[in-house]
């Protein structure tokens, strides 16, 4: 069974220590704060991208070099006969279409799975990757699990400022200024390839209720009977 490498994204949450002690590779997603260009984890960490959020900084985002991200494959080509891609959901970015496309210049060595998560669920992909490759099994097979289970999973959140729900044009800017007077929290979910709204509560306790009791209502309906991983 020929060496099988796995890369994901740091929109998986995974940091590039953390990648080192799981012996996998981690694309940095470049960002820009009030104009001034940053990679997650590498130059700026994550506790300091929260700090500059809370202060209302100008914060953009931007994808991988194709560059960057073909050298990277090139490299663990080296070592390895085969790689597994997982970046975050092509409904966020477009950084998976252009992976997907980039891959088909390595001849089927560079797997690249659009299975529609981000963040924990993202990372969630990566540890049953690895898992799956652990028991010797082909890339094309776990990207065939991987793609099948695609929709086994949500992610409920939710927002202290509308400020870049407006900027991002998922609500208008009048809709933000109401909301912000009358404290509105919005309840958002990932359950597939994008960010929808779910809800549409007043305050903190109330967005956590109604998350709380989504999950309580995906256990025991969706994914009734099946073993489940809860992250927080």
């Amino acid at each position: 069974m020929g060496k099988i490498a796995i890369v994901t994204d740091s929109n998986s949450g995974i940091t590039q220590e953390e990648a080192k002690e799981l012996g996998i590779r981690v694309v940095p997603m470049p960002f820009y704060i009030n104009g001034e260009l940053y990679y997650e984890d590498i130059t700026l960490t994550q506790d300091e991208f929260y700090e500059k959020l809370e202060t209302g900084a100008d914060i953009s985002t931007s994808q991988p070099s194709p560059g960057d991200v073909m050298e990277l494959w090139e490299e663990l080509l080296e070592e390895y006969d085969e790689v597994i891609h997982i970046p975050m959901s092509s409904g966020l970015s477009s950084s998976c279409e252009n992976a997907i496309m980039l891959a088909r210049e390595f001849e089927g060595k560079v797997h690249v799975v659009d299975n529609q998560r981000i963040s924990v669920t993202q990372r969630q992909s990566v540890e049953d990757a690895m898992m799956m490759r652990d028991k010797g099994m082909s890339g094309e097979k776990i990207v065939d699990v991987l793609m099948r289970e695609k929709l086994e999973s949500s992610i409920y959140i939710t927002v202290d400022t509308l400020k870049y729900l407006k900027k991002g044009g998922r609500i208008t800017p009048a809709a933000a200024a109401i909301g912000t007077v009358l404290n509105l929290k919005p309840v958002l979910q990932i359950q597939g390839e994008k960010l929808d709204a779910f809800a549409k509560v007043r305050g903190w306790k109330a967005a956590k209720k109604t998350m709380l009791d989504a999950i309580d209502k995906d256990i025991h309906s969706r994914f009734a009977g099946e073993k489940v991983h809860l992250e927080a």
